[in-house]
């Protein structure tokens, strides 16, 4: 049995490219450059950032709140340090 959906994996993934080439929201783009300088593959570096996207998406969904940019984008600063699941 696979430890995760494969069909959401590459939802959370195609998130990442979208915002990355859409550049809307910057941050997404510097997380993605300075992950990759501190050693990890692109590929590693778009599923960190994948986890974040599904981390916010798990809370709006959950809190039925609005997407909060500005807590987004400080769980892209953590990173390699992944959300914590409890952290609303």
């Amino acid at each position: 049995m696979e430890k995760y959906n494969p069909r959401l994996k590459k939802l959370l993934l195609q998130a990442v490219d979208n915002q990355l080439q859409s550049g809307e929201i910057p941050e997404v783009k510097e997380t993605f450059e300075r992950l990759i300088s501190e050693g990890l593959t692109k590929k590693q570096a778009k599923e960190m950032i994948a986890a974040v996207v599904a981390t916010e998406i798990f809370y709006v969904q959950k809190n039925l709140r609005e997407f909060d940019e500005e807590k987004y984008v400080k769980a892209l600063k953590r990173l390699p340090e992944l959300p914590d699941n409890d952290s609303e």
